[in-house]
């Protein structure tokens, strides 16, 4: 793949996770995005469909997945680092539900500002931005 086809396709995946970014309120039912908006901390936990938030916050974490393998893929070309981060990306998936699945069950004012960043980690790329220097560090020292 010459660099500038690899130029536009990282610019497209990249546009992708902006463009889910910028869309957020009409691709996702998500309650607690004007809820965390606010002064969440001194105000109730918002009204919430649990199986719908959980439904659309998974498909949000397995777009944003898709689109940062697919990063991955372009920048490294190298399978074992995407079977690598699969796993990861799997891992985290399970735990960071089952702790965002607590939250959302048992609101707590004192648990809000964790579950914040809980609930970060899901909906935002985060991962992709400790993949790929952590990967780029390696394939530096091999």
């Amino acid at each position: 793949m010459n660099n500038t086809l690899k130029y536009i396709l990282l610019f497209v995946l990249f546009g992708l996770l902006i463009l889910i970014r910028v869309f957020e309120d009409e691709l996702f039912y998500d309650p607690y995005l004007t809820f965390f908006q606010n002064d969440y901390l001194y105000i109730d936990s918002p009204r919430r469909e649990i199986f719908k938030v959980t439904v659309f916050t998974s498909l949000r974490y397995v777009l944003n997945s898709g689109i940062s393998l697919g990063i991955l893929y372009v920048v490294f070309k190298d399978k074992n680092i995407i079977k690598f981060s699969v796993l990861i990306y799997t891992m985290a998936f399970v735990a960071l539900i089952a702790i965002y699945l607590y939250f959302v069950v048992n609101p707590r004012q004192e648990d809000y500002y964790l579950f914040f960043n809980v609930r970060r980690f899901i909906i935002q790329p985060i991962i992709l931005m400790l993949l790929l220097p952590a990967f780029y560090y390696n394939k530096l020292k091999a």
